[in-house]
C-alpha cells in the first residue's frame, strides 16, 4: 500500500494508539436482523411511511423512529414531505425513502472472459456499467487493470460519493482478505480485495460469484422477498461455468473451505474434460465448449462477418430456424434439466432458482429444461423459476456484493466508509 493510502486508512482511538482500517471487509450475504437494517430494507421498495415499516419489520413505532432518525442523520434515507396525506400532523406522518441519489457503489463481476464493472444506487438499482475483457496475462496485471478501470469509470460519477465496491468472482475466496484461487483464469493467492481497496480507495468486499447471486435474489428487488426469506432455496448458476449455492432462512450458506463444485458431475455425453474424463457437466454445458461443437458440426462457422463467432451466433442461428442449432441447444437443456433433478434430489430445497445464460439467453430451452427436470426428479413438484436478473445476473451477484455489508448494518457501515477516506 502507497504512503497516501495508508494514512488514509489510519484512526487514532481514544487510548492514542494507532488503529490501521483495512479497506477488505467480508460481504454479509444475508437479510439484517438489526433494527436499522430492518427499517432500510423496508425503504428499498419506496417511499413508506413509519407506520407501515412498523408492521412489515415488526419493530415498534418508538424503535423505528429512533432508526428513521438516525438513518436520516447518516444520509440513508431522506423524508418525503410531498407524499404526507391530506390532514396528517406531525413530522412521525412524513414517508421516508432510501436517499438514491447522493451515493452509489460499485460492482464488479470478474468472468472467465469477461469483466462486467456497473454502478449502482442504494437501492440496488444498476445506474450504468462497462465490460472489458478479462486480461488472461497474469494475475497481477489482471487485478491492477480489473482495478484501474474500475477507477476511471467511478470518476464518471463525480456528483456522487462512493460507499463500497463488491467483486463477485468465481473460484474460491477468503471473504475476510479478499484473496482468490481461480483455477480458470490460473490465478492462485491473487490479492483482489487489498488492490481494489487501494486502487479505488474504498472499503471492498469478495464473494464467490454463485453465493453472491444466491444473495441478490435475497436482497436486491424482484419477486417476493418474504417469500426467499423463509425456508430453503437452491440456485443453480451455469454460463460459462456451473455452480451451486443454498439459502437458509434469509442467510446463503458459506462454506469455510469455498463453495462446493458441480464442474464434473456426469452427464453421459461424450465430451472430453481436462480432467481426463468425458462428460462432465462444466465442459458439456458451458458456453465455450458448446460454442466449439457448435462450429465442429458446421452449424456456425468460426468467424462471422466481424471476426470470430460466438455462443450468440449459435442463438441466432436457432431463432433464425436451423434445426440443428436447435437440437444441439435442445440437448444442452436436456442435460440441464437432468443434472438440476438430480442436485434438487439430494438437497430437496422449497424452491429452486436457475441463473446464467445457459438458461435465459434462449428462451425456448426452457421448455426442455422443465420437461428434463420433471423426468429426472423423483420428488414431489416443486416451486422451479428462471432468475427474475435474467441477462444480468452476473451484474447484480457484483451489485449485492457491494452492498450487502451497508444492508446488513448500515450505520456501522456508514462509519466504517467515512474511516476509509
Amino acid at each position: 500500500m502507497s504512503l497516501p493510502a495508508l494514512e488514509r486508512s489510519v484512526s487514532r482511538v481514544a487510548n492514542g494508539r494507532v488503529r490501521v482500517q483495512r479497506p477488505v471487509v467480508a460481504p454479509e450475504l444475508r437479510i439484517g436482523d438489526n433494527p436499522a437494517a430492518a427499517v432500510l430494507r423496508a425503504a428499498t421498495g419506496g417511499p413508506v411511511s413509519r407506520d407501515n415499516a412498523a408492521r412489515t419489520t415488526r419493530l415498534s413505532i418508538a424503535t423505528v423512529n429512533r432508526q428513521v432518525s438516525a438513518l436520516l442523520a447518516a444520509g440513508l434515507l431522506r423524508e418525503r414531505p410531498d407524499l404526507t396525506a391530506s390532514g396528517a400532523v406531525g413530522r412521525p406522518r412524513v414517508p421516508f425513502e432510501i436517499d438514491h441519489d447522493a451515493y452509489l457503489t460499485i460492482g464488479i463481476h470478474v468472468g472467465a472472459a469477461a469483466t462486467k464493472i456497473v454502478a449502482s444506487d442504494l437501492r440496488g438499482r444498476i445506474l450504468g456499467g462497462l465490460a472489458i475483457a478479462t486480461p488472461q496475462t497474469g494475475q497481477e496485471f489482471a487485478t491492477t487493470t480489473v482495478a484501474r478501470s474500475a477507477k476511471a469509470f467511478l470518476q464518471r460519477w463525480h456528483r456522487r460519493k462512493a460507499l463500497w465496491a463488491g467483486v463477485a468472482i468465481g473460484g474460491r475466496v477468503d471473504p475476510l482478505t479478499g484473496v482468490v484461487d481461480h483455477p480458470k483464469l490460473e490465478w492462485r493467492g491473487a490479492p483482489v480485495g487489498s488492490v481494489l481497496g487501494e486502487v479505488l480507495e474504498l472499503p471492498v468486499s469478495v464473494a464467490p460469484h454463485v453465493e453472491a447471486m444466491a444473495a441478490s435474489e435475497l436482497l436486491l428487488p424482484t419477486g417476493d422477498p418474504k417469500d426467499q426469506a423463509r425456508g430453503s432455496s437452491l440456485y443453480f448458476y451455469v454460463r460459462e461455468t456451473a455452480g451451486v449455492a443454498v439459502t437458509l432462512d434469509g442467510r446463503v450458506h458459506t462454506p469455510s473451505n469455498g463453495p462446493g463444485s458441480i464442474a464434473h458431475l456426469p452427464t453421459g455425453s461424450n465430451v472430453e474434460c481436462a480432467c481426463g474424463r468425458r462428460g462432465c457437466l462444466e465442459v458439456t454445458v458451458g458456453d465455450r465448449s458448446l460454442h466449439s461443437r457448435a462450429v465442429g458440426r458446421g452449424i456456425i462457422p468460426a468467424h462471422n462477418g466481424t471476426g470470430g463467432s460466438t455462443i450468440a451466433d449459435l442463438y441466432r442461428a436457432a431463432a433464425a430456424g436451423s434445426e440443428p442449432a436447435r437440437e444441439l441447444l435442445a440437448e444442452r437443456a436436456a442435460i440441464l434439466g437432468h443434472t438440476v433433478a438430480m442436485v434438487r434430489d439430494m438437497l430437496n430445497p422449497d424452491r429452486v432458482i436457475l441463473g446464467g445464460q445457459a438458461f435465459t439467453a434462449y428462451r425456448p430451452a426452457v421448455a426442455h429444461v422443465a420437461r428434463a427436470f420433471n423426468q429426472g426428479s423423483t420428488l414431489p413438484p416443486t416451486d422451479i423459476r428462471i432468475s427474475g436478473f435474467g441477462g444480468k445476473v452476473q451484474e447484480f451477484a457484483a451489485v449485492v456484493t457491494s452492498l450487502s455489508v451497508l444492508y446488513a448494518d448500515p450505520l456501522a457501515a456508514i462509519r466504517r466508509s467515512a474511516s476509509i477516506d
